[in-house]
This record gives C-alpha cells, structure tokens and sequence, in this order.
C-alpha cells in the first residue's frame, strides 16, 4: 500500500485538495477531459503503452485516469491527439475507483511544446 500524500485527504472515493496546495498552483485548471495515450512503467516494472484520459488540464499538467498502478515519482510519456508528446511526472495519486486511479502528473523540462500542448489558451492568473 502507498504512503498517502499529505496534500490529498480521503471521503468516501473522493479527493479533495489542501487548500494551501491550491494556493501554490502556477496555473489555472481548465475541467475538460480528453484521451491520450501513456507509456512508461508500471509499479510492478512492467513497461506499457495504453490509452488513457486527461482531465483538469493546466499548462503544467495535468490529472491522468488509467487502469495501472503507478509508482509516485516515475515518469511516463504524455501523447495528445494531434500526435505530440511531452514527459511528466507522477505527483500524487489522488484516487481510486473500481479499478480505474487517477493521478496528478507535471510536465518535466522546459520543452517549446509544454505551453501548447494540450492546444487549448490557458487564463493568465
């Protein structure tokens, strides 16, 4: 079993933020979900390549919905819809339902593609 993040505290199957995590936020969330694929390895080391899907979508990430459990500080490769692809890391896991968990990644690096990734204009805070 993991350790649970101190920024994240459970009710019922739900998530819900620290207020203080929010604060520190570097850009804002749009609620938008959208399919993409993922690669990388599992918690068991297994490498694998899936479709998966993204919602809650900033300039710096993202939350990722899939049906493997992943290792809090691996990385995966992020694919978009239109082909591009950027890595990232896994913050948090922030839950888990019926099979299907969800985690909050961040793109690593300062690639040109970070800011357009997603293909979406993000609100200046």
């Amino acid at each position: 079993m993991q350790t649970p993040n101190p920024h994240y505290s459970r009710r019922g199957h739900t998530a819900q933020v620290n207020r203080s995590l929010l604060a520190k936020r570097r850009s804002s969330r749009i609620a938008l979900k959208t399919p993409i694929g993922l690669s990388g390895e599992d918690a068991l080391k297994c490498a694998f390549t899936m479709p998966a899907s993204a919602t809650n979508l900033n300039q710096h990430g993202a939350t990722i919905r899939l049906t493997r459990e992943l290792k809090i500080g691996s990385t995966i490769l992020v694919r978009n819809k239109r082909g591009s692809q950027i890595s990232a890391r896994i913050v948090a896991q922030i839950g888990a339902v019926e099979g299907v968990r969800s985690y909050g990644i961040e793109f690593l690096g300062r690639d040109s593609g970070v800011e357009t990734f997603w293909g979406i204009s993000f609100p200046k805070d």
